[in-house]
């Protein structure tokens, strides 16, 4: 059995000194290879360099020989070439090419290490008894910390797209067609969609009354939009062009999706696109844009927080950074998921005109219309106060359940505002869409979604979110489960302004701080108000830390006492005289 635990402990080792390699070095690359470092290529063979010499220096410390330590540099490389010759000719994509590689880069690297066992799992390259100790100390700390944050991240982002347990299929409501207007279609992912990204842009549209807005998916199954609202497509992608008689819609809205890379979606879109269709991709739409290549050539932006990832992996896109859209003819980009709201107004400008776009603007209360002009927005960083992200998606694990009330007539912003604003980056609360009884409801401009429940069969809940103005002034939402409803929209203002509110006063006002950053929502000209810092959630990478250096001392102390061996006196030899 100890020839094994060596051998898993050596492994482990190794893995880390990888790790710290790859991430010490990755500013020298982007220092010494400002260009080139954003091609998929030599970012991927400079991150096996960087694996190679941690993995190299902590194995002399080990004591192996420079034949083993070669052996096992080729392992770093060898996967990524392999992968990268195919991926040159267009055979695989980057994220295969880096996927790919780690899962044959772990593997070879065992391989190499059951071919030279004797050095793995002897007890020979001992280390040095401080590096022992310290080592010990540094692993006891951190291995709680990580491994329970990583665990509860995990567990957080799978349930921002979870899928509906049993998802039916009702019909979808059937509106007006009008042929002579311009036909807008908001694209879905089969595999889902941001619900900010889609039903803004949506609701935008259809307030105009100038354009047929449609919702085309893969297939007529309902898709997850984010925080688990299931939307029943209008169309799909096949029977749109029968609706539109084999011609491209005028407008195609790109929202961001969960996996940017799905087929049917870009092949739709190359064709849409072709056929001289409008794109606007709204923030991380931007990436499923560009990975259908009607961004290749063009000026484009998306969200702040993945743009330095996108200008590697889509170098034939002109990345802009500090406006909320870039029109570039055929191609109208936008940043972060309310940015979205401007571009659309910006498609409006092109196909009616700034009145129209004006009075869009107004009746959803977006009170940042810049007529013509693309607003200029900071170029955001992370700073001190964005800490409170990583300790919301780590290690916020009581996150309650918030029951999202469907009721018919709601606003397509409204119903977005909570599943968007509850969920993904401050996991304020697990959110369940939930229906006072109905199958299906129908939104204000014809959309129709699937709860997940009815207030009767709901699981416990913590909260009953009900989104709405006009929810709001009826005041006539159902009571459930003894909760007292909390209306969203009762004060008028842009839609997302309620939620932002609600999650200041009973999350934190960091929280909502970062989630308007996120949402790239200029709130400061509303009130934010409610508890500061949450030290709580801040002392629990500590506590669990403390746990791990505990642990540690109960296990020495254990050891200790099984080596302590106790002295015993031979009962038939007389003590030794006094002298």
């Amino acid at each position: 059995m100890r020839p094994v635990l060596r051998f898993g402990v050596h492994l482990l080792e190794m893995v880390a000194a990888m790790l710290a390699g790859m991430f010490a070095l990755r500013p020298l690359w982007a220092l010494a290879l400002p260009g080139a470092i954003e091609r998929t290529d030599v970012r991927t063979l400079a991150m096996a360099t960087g694996m190679a010499i941690g993995m190299a220096a902590w194995m002399r410390v080990r004591g192996h020989g420079w034949a083993g330590i070669g052996e096992m540099a080729a392992a770093m490389y060898a996967p990524f070439i392999a992968l990268l010759v195919p991926y040159w000719f267009g055979a695989v994509s980057a994220g295969v090419v880096m996927a790919g590689g780690h899962v044959l880069m772990v593997i070879a690297m065992v391989a190499v290490m059951l071919r030279r066992r004797s050095e793995y799992t002897h007890g020979g390259h001992r280390l040095p008894r401080a590096v022992v100790r310290v080592g010990a100390v540094v692993l006891a700390v951190a291995i709680l910390p990580v491994s329970v944050g990583a665990a509860v991240a995990a567990v957080n982002e799978r349930s921002v797209y979870a899928p509906a347990p049993s998802p039916g299929a009702p019909a979808p409501a059937q509106r007006p067609f009008d042929p002579a207007l311009p036909t807008a279609v908001v694209v879905l992912g089969a595999e889902g969609a941001h619900a900010g990204d889609a039903l803004g842009p949506f609701e935008v549209l259809a307030v105009t009354g100038r354009f047929n807005v449609l919702t085309a998916a893969p297939t007529p199954a309902p898709v997850t939009l984010t925080g688990g609202l299931d939307l029943v497509p209008d169309v799909t992608f096949e029977s749109l062009a029968t609706r539109l008689h084999g011609r491209a819609a005028d407008v195609v809205v790109v929202p961001a999706m969960p996996r940017p890379d799905e087929p049917a979606v870009l092949d739709f879109l190359r064709r849409q696109a072709g056929d001289g269709a409008l794109i606007l991709s709204v923030c991380v739409g931007g990436k499923v844009a560009a990975a259908a290549g009607v961004l290749d050539g063009h000026t484009a932006t998306s969200h702040w927080y993945y743009l330095d990832g996108l200008e590697k992996d889509f170098p034939e896109v002109r990345w802009q950074r500090g406006v909320r859209y870039v029109d570039d003819g055929q191609v109208i980009s936008t940043a972060g998921v309310l940015s979205g709201i401007d571009g659309t107004l910006r498609v409006i400008e092109r196909l009616a005109d700034t009145q129209v776009a004006a009075a869009a603007a107004e009746s959803v209360g977006w009170r940042h219309y810049s007529p013509a002009t693309p607003l200029l927005i900071p170029v955001q960083r992370f700073g001190p106060g964005d800490a409170i992200a990583a300790l919301n998606q780590s290690y916020r694990w009581d996150a309650p359940t918030a029951g999202v009330l469907l009721t018919d007539g709601v606003g397509e912003l409204e119903l977005a505002s909570p599943f968007t604003t509850y969920t993904e980056a401050v996991y304020a609360s697990r959110t369940l869409a939930v229906s006072p009884g109905a199958t299906a409801i129908r939104s204000r401009h014809g959309l129709t979604f699937v709860p997940r429940a009815t207030l009767a069969d709901a699981p416990q809940l913590d909260r009953l979110l009900v989104p709405g103005a006009a929810a709001a002034a009826r005041h006539d939402a159902p009571t459930a489960q003894g909760l007292r409803p909390t209306y969203l929209h009762a004060e008028p203002g842009f839609a997302f302004d309620g939620p932002l509110r609600d999650i200041a006063a009973n999350v934190d006002v960091p929280s909502a701080v970062w989630r308007a950053k996120l949402l790239e929502y200029p709130a400061g000209d509303i009130a934010l108000t409610g508890r500061g810092w949450p030290w709580e959630r801040t002392l629990r990478p500590v506590v669990l830390a403390l746990a791990g250096l505990a642990l540690l001392a109960g296990g020495l102390a254990v050891q200790r006492r099984r080596t302590r061996r106790p002295v015993q006196l031979d009962d038939h030899r007389a003590p030794a005289a006094a002298s």
